[in-house]
């Protein structure tokens, strides 16, 4: 399937009435985070595809969006029409989705950070859907939709940019195909921002990333 990744930077060519000769024909959109709500909702109306997401750690609980009168405000909390993947599965026709938001825990923000084992539980509660999964499709899944890098993996040696090394338990137990990751911003052309670990292309889409996904055997 052909995918619009897009992860932590408004792109002007992608927020624009260009975008579809920009990208032409794509199958979803995946947002791995720290992205304003206007902006996914801009990009899932204007491609009119279907819109997966997870929460980075940036993401604030409630943005307030203009509605038809100046003095007509809304508040959201997340992309409107979108799915959060957060700790649940999907499926998007022969795709299988899951998804784990936010970062490793830096400061005390309320929501959107965790520690490694806070994650690690994330993962457990997850699970069961994986199974369900293998049981009804013979995987657990296909693409695994991050905010954070796993540990060692793309990420780097400042607390709020370390990456989960329960991340690296989950690509043992699931094996899933890819996992898609932004948070870690690229200002040069040499990083590296594609990893295999074990069966799992570990990607980087910062800020956005055109890509074709395929299910696992």
């Amino acid at each position: 399937m052909r995918a619009l990744v897009i992860s932590d930077k408004v792109e002007p060519v992608l927020y624009s009435a260009g975008i579809n000769r920009h990208i032409g024909k794509i199958d979803l959109v995946i947002s791995c985070g720290d992205l304003p709500h206007y902006y996914v909702d801009y990009i899932m109306t204007m491609t009119g595809r279907p819109t997966y997401f997870v929460h980075g750690n940036h993401a604030r609980e409630v943005e307030y969006h203009s509605g038809a009168g100046a003095d007509n405000w809304r508040a959201v909390s997340e992309p409107m029409g979108a799915v959060n993947l957060h700790m649940c599965t999907a499926r998007q026709d022969s795709l299988l989705l899951a998804g784990l938001e936010g970062s490793i825990r830096y400061n005390n923000a309320p929501r959107f950070q965790y520690t490694d084992t806070e994650m690690l539980f994330n993962i457990l509660k997850l699970a069961p859907k994986l199974i369900v999964n293998r049981m009804r499709y013979g995987r657990y899944l296909d693409v695994l939709v991050a905010h954070s890098p796993p540990w060692g993996i793309h990420d780097q040696p400042d607390r709020p940019h370390q990456g989960f090394k329960s991340f690296l338990t989950f690509m043992k137990w699931f094996r899933p195909r890819y996992l898609l990751h932004g948070h870690i911003h690229l200002y040069r052309r040499d990083v590296v921002t594609q990893t295999r670990y074990l069966d799992t292309e570990v990607i980087n889409v910062y800020p956005y990333r055109i890509m074709e996904l395929e299910p696992g055997e």
